[in-house]
């Protein structure tokens, strides 16, 4: 994942709707996205109607932001995606859901994408017993995720599920509360996907 250097709430607002970035404080009252409900920048009331392209651009730029990913990061997996059987966009959500790091911030493990990126890369989660440092491995059916045995992994895992941001697990995956676990029991759906994003244009915008 590309380091960025900007304000995650300046990301949000840019795209008008929470994405999340920065666990907890993006669900109290103190979240940019719900205090200033429109784009940052000088000039934010002299914008013009966004035109086709424009709109296509902001679906995309929210896939990337909301899951943590570089344009080249962000190009593989559509490359992926559009060699998949069946829908495109859905193949691409799928493969999304199914990354590591989206897997322990669904989980619940960590307090987000970002969160759980960091934890992945610091050796605190087990992949069928194994320990996985790449945030990017995409999670196979009957993968169990496993949080570290050790004291400070499972502090991690314990303050982020105690703060309650994961809401409710989906169907695809099997959640065990001591210790931390998870199993992947499915494939992730359309309607696993929270993110308000419309993946037709995000597919447009990458075939054009």
């Amino acid at each position: 994942m590309a380091r960025t250097y900007k304000s995650f709430c300046k990301l949000c607002r840019r795209e008008g709707v929470s994405l999340h970035i920065k666990g907890a404080l993006s669900f109290n009252t103190k979240c940019a996205v719900k205090r200033r409900e429109y784009p940052p920048g000088q000039h934010v009331y002299r914008r013009q109607k966004v035109s086709d392209y424009g709109l296509k651009l902001r679906e995309t730029q929210k896939l990337k932001r909301a899951y943590g990913l570089s344009d080249r990061q962000f190009r593989r997996i559509f490359d992926v995606a559009r060699n998949m059987p069946g829908n495109t966009g859905e193949s691409l959500l799928q493969l999304l859901e199914r990354r590591l790091m989206s897997v322990v911030a669904t989980l619940g493990f960590a307090p987000s994408c970002n969160g759980a990126r960091q934890m992945i890369a610091h050796g605190h989660v087990l992949v069928n017993g194994r320990r996985m440092s790449v945030p990017s491995y995409i999670v196979k059916l009957g993968d169990v995720v496993k949080v570290h045995g050790r004291e400070r992994s499972q502090a991690l895992a314990k303050r982020s599920i105690d703060i309650g941001l994961q809401g409710r697990t989906p169907a695809w995956l099997e959640r065990g509360e001591d210790p931390p676990t998870g199993k992947v029991v499915g494939m992730p759906t359309r309607e696993d996907v929270s993110l308000p994003v419309n993946e037709n244009l995000v597919v447009e915008y990458c075939s054009r």
